[in-house]
């Protein structure tokens, strides 16, 4: 295991910035451990999920009480690798999920000319506020796009449509396939998935998981929290570890899909 260094602060010291001048060097070690199978120049879809101890998914409803400092960088680090972000509709309205802005960022580590990911929201009844912030205040060249089905009301298509993208994939049910193969099309390769556990269990049941990026968070959450993915089916998707990290008792683990 190799320790995450320099260790975040509480404070969050180390802090993604938008001024010209380097990563700093701990951040650029840091995604040195991320950054192979995640360029642009690879289609690859790479989820980052946060678990407590005893396996729960989220505290109070949010996985942001399993986070801290050290996961919130990871988050940031990811986010920065990433050409499009993939989340259900339900995290959205969970996570308060809004565009991602540029401080938010390590603009030295973006791949392509597109200063910010983009956000996909997959929202097949499309119970998305079509005024929310996150689909009228995206930055320039990272409009929210929303991927719904054939079937999906028409007029909340309509009024989505007046500030995203709207990309249809699936008749009357999403088709993840679909779905993911639109955003490579799009031309974004490399696509971060931050859940929730829903999208994560369609996304592993279509077998379209290359790489899981999993934060154990030192906690006990107990409670009737569910899993990281809510699978259809039972399967065993193989995987082999790339690495683990470890920073104040949490552990960063990266595991890719093993190819027979």
């Amino acid at each position: 295991m190799r320790k995450i260094h320099p260790v975040p602060g509480p404070d969050l010291q180390v802090t993604p910035r938008v001024t010209p001048g380097p990563v700093p060097a701990g951040v650029v070690e840091l995604a040195s451990y991320y950054r192979n199978g995640a360029t642009g120049s690879t289609a690859m879809l790479r989820a980052n999920m946060v678990a407590s101890a005893d396996g729960a998914a989220s505290l109070d409803g949010r996985s942001g009480g399993l986070s801290g400092p050290a996961d919130r960088m990871v988050f940031t680090v990811l986010r920065s690798l990433a050409d499009v972000i993939l989340v259900g509709a339900g995290t959205v309205r969970a996570e308060r999920y809004r565009p991602v802005r540029a401080a938010g960022i390590w603009a030295g580590l973006r791949p392509g000319d597109a200063p910010v990911p983009a956000i996909a929201v997959v929202s097949g009844r499309l119970e998305l506020d079509p005024d929310s912030a996150l689909l009228t205040a995206a930055a320039p060249g990272a409009q929210t796009i929303v991927i719904t089905t054939a079937s999906s009301s028409p007029e909340r298509r309509a009024a989505i449509a007046r500030n995203a993208r709207v990309i249809e994939a699936g008749t009357d049910r999403l088709d993840f396939v679909a779905a993911v193969g639109a955003l490579h099309g799009l031309g974004y390769a490399s696509i971060l998935t931050e859940g929730g556990p829903a999208l994560l269990g369609h996304l592993a049941d279509a077998d379209l998981i290359d790489e899981l990026c999993l934060t154990t968070s030192p906690v006990l959450a107990g409670g009737s929290a569910s899993r990281i993915t809510t699978c259809l089916s039972a399967h065993a998707t193989r995987l082999s570890l790339a690495h683990v990290l470890c920073d104040d008792g949490f552990l960063f683990s990266r595991y890719q899909r093993r190819r027979e």
